[in-house]
């Protein structure tokens, strides 16, 4: 009789959580697990704006290796071509490429066309600054600061290691002083009692 009872608070419970499921379901197309966007994706144009195809021209190592030089301007802190090739809703890393591609059919060398950017956006299109003046410091600063760290820590380390000798310590062995081991056998006897 109770397992009775059991069957009907479990068929009971079982209405009350599977039948607003089921409904909802129905809903929503029929299937378990279905998300309701499923054959309604939005058109792959809206992802970003159509971009011409990219020839192998495009993709000189010689271009490559400029636009990796240059920083995107629209706030990404990426190379030109890093950007131009994953970002694709930016619009301001294609101009910058079309930029490029202008000077090289002009044949400008790589240094003009970094002192072409940087005339017109200052040093800070360069992803990393030249090294003359102060933009030094940022070179060598760190080297040294961690030289000297590493110095600073074998020199600690090595100190560490080799602790000063305390008294009563003999220098070639760690046996105790004759005094110390008479004195330590004294203690141990007092203790004993």
């Amino acid at each position: 009789m109770c397992e009775a009872r059991d069957l009907t608070r479990r068929s009971a419970l079982a209405a009350l959580v599977v039948a607003p499921a089921a409904l909802l379901m129905q809903g929503a197309g029929g299937t378990l697990g279905q998300d309701s966007l499923v054959g309604r994706l939005p058109d792959p144009w809206q992802a970003g704006k159509p971009r011409d195809r990219v020839t192998d021209y495009e993709n000189d190592p010689f271009i490559v290796g400029v636009e990796e030089k240059l920083r995107c301007t629209c706030g990404c802190n990426l190379s030109v071509y890093t950007c131009r090739t994953t970002d694709f809703t930016c619009e301001t890393s294609p101009a910058m490429h079309r930029q490029v591609i202008a000077l090289v059919e002009e044949n400008k060398s790589a240094e003009e066309i970094l002192q072409a950017f940087v005339g017109q956006y200052g040093e800070t299109v360069l992803m990393a600054p030249p090294r003359r003046g102060f933009n030094l410091a940022g070179y060598l600063v760190p080297g040294i600061l961690i030289v000297l760290t590493g110095g600073v820590l074998a020199w600690a380390l090595a100190r560490r290691s080799n602790p000063p000798v305390e008294a009563g310590v003999t220098k070639e062995s760690d046996e105790l002083a004759p005094a110390d081991a008479a004195r330590l056998v004294d203690e141990l006897k007092r203790l004993e009692l």
